[in-house]
């Protein structure tokens, strides 16, 4: 997955807000979006991080606990030096790979359909 993700920049960019409401039409809608796929992105790496520690929570003599502890810690510092959840959902968000829909929004856009079905069908001439 790591060599699927694009260089992310890990560093403070100035971003330009009207790119983030271009989607919803909602700059709060945005960010609450990022959020969930934040969250999500985090959920996923912290279950792919105690995966890999796993494998070294075995009983072992001294000699080889040190050189598992080498392991742990450069698996560690991986994981730090990736770029943040915040920062992928970002990424994802402007190249257009986050999927994304309002359920209370399609719920007034089909009461506003059934209103107007129901003029267009009252206004027709009835024989």
């Amino acid at each position: 997955m790591e060599d699927q993700k694009k260089r992310i920049i890990n560093t403070t960019i100035t971003r330009n807000t009207a790119e983030f409401s271009q989607q919803t039409d909602n700059i709060y809608e945005t960010v609450a979006m990022l959020t969930k796929r934040a969250n999500q992105i985090a959920a996923e790496e912290k279950r792919e991080l105690h995966k890999k520690i796993e494998e070294f929570a075995s009983n072992s003599d001294t000699v080889d606990e040190m050189y598992e502890n080498r392991e742990q810690i450069e698996i560690v510092r991986h994981y730090e030096q990736m770029p943040k959840p915040t920062l992928e959902a970002i990424d994802e968000y402007l190249d257009h790979k986050l999927y994304y829909r309002n359920p209370s929004k399609e719920k007034d856009n089909d009461s506003r359909m059934e209103a107007l079905e129901n003029e267009v069908i009252s206004s027709t001439p009835q024989e």
